[in-house]
């Protein structure tokens, strides 16, 4: 199972190296407000396993609601690339459109947690709500 890999933002501004806490098997959707909008599929890595090397200095922040999820977008091109987690801070979601060699319709089944119910607010684990399917033609 490959846990390590390379990724950028559309326009190559910003490039990082990233290693994976359980390689593509943390797949998953979220149906917060903001990811509704943003539709990118996550995996997750620990916050010493991000290393920018490449644009650092274009990346922009995002934060909404709480501001405890640290949401990073290409100031060039303005692809998100990378989130803090809200649901575990100790951890960044990697959008995996942004990772060398991986496309988002390469999964089957993604699982859609419950972000409008956040576990944070429900003092509960993050429900999934259900399964995003893609059927190749």
């Amino acid at each position: 199972m490959t846990t390590d890999y390379h990724g950028a933002c559309h326009c190559g501004s910003v490039q990082f190296q990233v290693h994976l806490t359980d390689g593509l098997n943390t797949i998953r959707r979220c149906s917060c407000s903001y990811c509704r909008m943003r539709g990118a599929i996550a995996v997750s890595a620990q916050l010493d396993g991000l290393n920018i090397v490449k644009g650092a200095d274009l990346l922009t922040l995002y934060q909404f609601n709480t501001k405890t999820a640290k949401h990073y977008f290409c100031s060039v091109c303005g692809i998100y690339t990378h989130h803090q987690r809200r649901s575990d801070p100790t951890q960044f979601g990697i959008n995996v459109s942004c990772l060398e060699g991986v496309s988002p319709f390469d999964f089957p089944e993604v699982v859609v947690e419950d972000g409008v119910n956040h576990p944070t607010d429900t003092s509960s684990s993050p429900p999934n709500i259900g399964t995003l399917r893609f059927v190749k033609s």
